[in-house]
């Protein structure tokens, strides 16, 4: 298991070689649809027209969140290239390199468990279900850094209430892609795979929190998560699981990765709290990727006011 001590956290995860990566390198790609294609299509379908997901491509943006923050988004190329993404390497340079053959198409994922109407959808078909936003979210990770992305997505609440949860459900499984195949440094991490995370049915019914398909107004970087991944922006970044598959609701609390590998620093909630220190160090500041002085840590990353109360009651250094 690769748990990092606190003399193995160097200078250079906080203020990284991104600074000098390649420029930033995308393919473009064509939308549209022919009048066959059209042949058939609900009105639904019809208002919110089918989108390539290749990576590169443009999103067609509906509208700009209410839920968008207005600070300084960071540069596209800081947030490609440094990534956690242990299926492609535990550096935080190596997922740009390693995931650039990653094969996500075609791709689907399987809603199932507690509801009414399980079904698996193609990325495209999950495309269609809403209108796409564009939000600006903060992204806090346990590391003590942070990044501001323009994501691209819907609220998680439009699937879920697709299939309609049945009465019992209570939380909600997440799994993401694995085949060592095409992620053979994965076997080096550390962590057991298939990545699997999860929330409280009423935290994933919560507006804020994203499925998302792109970011910067284009379909996501295999690095960042393509083709489809989950962004909640009040908790630290590992909660945000990447390249989704599976998502099944459950009764009882389902496992989550790093809170299997390491309970003690890695809690099930991992609400961003400047008050809970991660046992190897302090999470009351963060550094923003292409600052250099680190600034106070906000709580709930800065979404108390919206979120503060699906915790209320819960003590939040127990529940961390």
């Amino acid at each position: 298991m690769l748990i990092k001590k606190a003399e193995e956290i160097r200078g250079s995860e906080i203020t990284p070689k991104w600074l000098y990566v390649n420029r930033r390198r995308f393919l473009t790609g064509a939308l549209g649809v022919t009048a066959g294609a059209l042949a058939g299509r609900t009105l639904k379908e019809l208002a919110w027209p089918a989108q390539r997901v290749m990576a590169g491509s443009k999103l067609n943006v509906a509208r700009k969140s209410p839920f968008s923050t207005n600070e300084e988004v960071t540069p596209y190329d800081d947030v490609t290239h440094y990534n956690n993404f242990y299926e492609f390497g535990v550096g935080k340079e190596e997922p740009a390199e390693k995931a650039k053959n990653f094969r996500t198409s075609p791709w689907s994922v399987k809603v199932s468990g507690l509801v009414e109407k399980p079904r698996t959808f193609s990325v495209e078909e999950l495309m269609q279900l809403a209108p796409l936003e564009e939000r600006i979210y903060r992204h806090r990770c346990v590391e003590a850094w942070s990044i501001v992305v323009p994501w691209t997505g819907y609220s998680l609440s439009v699937l879920l209430k697709e299939v309609a949860p049945q009465p019992k459900a209570k939380f909600v499984a997440f799994e993401t892609y694995y085949n060592p195949g095409q992620m053979p440094v994965a076997n080096y991490a550390g962590i057991p795979f298939p990545y699997v995370e999860g929330l409280r049915l009423d935290e994933a019914m919560h507006p804020l929190a994203l499925l998302c398909f792109g970011m910067y107004g284009e379909t996501l970087p295999n690095q960042d998560g393509a083709p489809v991944r989950m962004v909640v922006p009040w908790k630290y970044g590992f909660k945000s699981i990447k390249s989704l598959v599976k998502i099944k609701l459950v009764e009882k609390q389902p496992p989550a990765t790093w809170n299997m590998a390491n309970p003690s620093e890695y809690g099930f909630y991992s609400n961003v709290n400047p008050n809970v220190d991660h046992p190897r160090w302090s999470q009351a500041k963060e550094r923003r990727l292409g600052e250099f002085f680190r600034r106070p840590t906000l709580m709930f990353n800065g979404y108390a006011d919206q979120v503060a109360s699906l915790y209320a009651g819960m003590d939040l250094r127990k529940y961390f």
